[in-house]
């Protein structure tokens, strides 16, 4: 029976994986109508148009904006620019595509071949970056004790951006921190929330295994589809590699198929056979005429890029920041705007990180200039050092444990009871009341 063990504890075998990430962006309006595009939360199925419900005789009008944002986002993922572009026809019958195809894109996408490091040194291969039109979302439930599946179209024709991977990732680790990369570059650009829980960020993992040292790509592929959390996706990937190489020890192929990941279980299911690209049967979409790009224009596009995570995390590091730190700050726009203004009112970077750090997320942006002339007056912080410490056992029982992080959670409750306190004493005053 397949079991939750980790990648490596299977020494013959090896990971094959790339992904397909797709992120919604922030648009006022769908890709091909005027449509509003922010559907999350909204009554269901009042947010649509002849166009985006597929009704015959509706014509499609590209989304400037989004496309300007896609292309932007491949540069930022190191891709070249195509200055010649279409859209293209992606045929499939399913109940949330309401015109029978997809208009997506094929063999000519915006951006292709691109790259993004990770900090060990590897590079993970970028295929494509390329548009497309969400579809709608199925809503399962039960009316008068019977199952019935009902489509909500507010999401219909949403831009989406997709940027397939090559399989070049060997471990999970190296995949979460690609894809954690992935969403901080989406929101630097502003692009899109990338929020995985509201489905703004949606992940599909291409799994199958090899033998150690086999070169050759498998003659199977299973795609884990529509995850929405880094961590869900990372059981996801070690079940089915696990999966697989039970089957594969057995004498059998693992089937090429779509699968999903049940959360409550731990499990993948099959969900039903995976396609090759001819079953799409794409073709250039007809009622959209294709693009021309000038270089003056990706060039000026390009100019306009934010600095990106990777370059703030160098600038931090060089800073005396620790990469924990750097990391910390840039994984929350509203903690690195305030360190950006205490470095302004003179703090130096060390004090600055430390009190944004440890202030709890919605003081952030309240830390005044009192705070950054801290208290060390242990006749104040020690009665409350004694307090949370009391109040809060579980966060005590981790530290002793080895868990580092529950020293920022205790030190954090302190702060919010007394925000001017010396980060440092508290945290000097908890390590000592615990271990006393």
């Amino acid at each position: 029976m397949t079991t939750s063990k980790t990648i490596t504890a299977q020494p013959k075998w090896e990971l094959v994986l790339g992904f397909e990430i797709h992120a919604e962006l922030a648009t006022k309006s769908k890709m091909f109508c005027a449509c509003p595009a922010d559907h999350f939360g909204q009554e269901p199925n009042t947010q649509t148009c002849p166009v985006c419900l597929g009704l015959p005789g509706a014509l499609p009008v590209p989304n400037a904006k989004a496309i300007e944002w896609c292309i932007k986002l491949g540069q930022a993922l190191n891709c070249s620019i195509n200055l010649e572009s279409k859209f293209d026809r992606k045929n499939y019958f399913y109940p949330d595509l309401p015109k029978g195809y997809q208009i997506s894109q094929y063999d000519k996408p915006f951006c292709h071949d691109g790259y993004l490091d990770l900090a060990s040194g590897r590079r993970i291969r970028i295929t494509r970056v390329h548009m497309e039109e969400d579809t709608a979302k199925l809503q399962h439930s039960q009316i008068d004790g019977q199952k019935v599946s009902l489509i909500d179209f507010n999401r219909s024709g949403v831009p989406l951006v997709e940027i397939v991977t090559e399989p070049d990732f060997k471990t999970t680790s190296e995949s979460d921190e690609f894809l954690k990369e992935v969403q901080l570059i989406i929101r630097a650009l502003d692009i899109s929330t990338a929020d995985m829980e509201k489905g703004s960020m949606r992940l599909e993992a291409n799994i199958s295994v090899r033998p150690v040292g086999k070169k050759d790509l498998p003659e199977f592929k299973v795609e884990v589809k529509n995850v929405n959390s880094f961590r869900f996706i990372k059981k996801a990937i070690e079940f089915e590699f696990n999966r697989q190489v039970e089957l594969l020890e057995q004498g059998q192929i693992p089937s090429q198929e779509t699968r999903g990941y049940d959360e409550s279980k731990g499990v993948t299911f099959s969900q039903r056979s995976k396609e090759q690209a001819h079953d799409y049967r794409y073709f250039p979409e007809p009622d959209i005429p294709p693009f021309k790009f000038s270089q003056n224009q990706v060039n000026q596009w390009k100019q306009e890029l934010p600095i990106l995570p990777a370059q703030i995390r160098s600038q931090l590091v060089a800073s005396q920041l620790s990469s924990d730190s750097a990391s910390t700050l840039i994984a929350s726009p509203v903690r690195l705007k305030r360190y950006y203004e205490l470095i302004k009112k003179g703090l130096v970077p060390k004090k600055a990180a430390s009190l944004v750090i440890n202030a709890p997320e919605d003081k952030v942006s309240t830390i005044d200039q009192v705070q950054t002339n801290p208290t060390t007056d242990v006749s104040q912080i020690l009665p409350l050092v004694e307090k949370i410490v009391s109040e809060n056992p579980k966060a005590v029982s981790d530290f002793k444990a080895g868990k580092t992080q529950s020293l920022f959670f205790l030190v954090g409750m302190v702060k919010r009871q007394l925000p001017q306190a010396d980060a440092n004493q508290v945290r000097d005053l908890i390590t000592s009341k615990i271990s006393g």
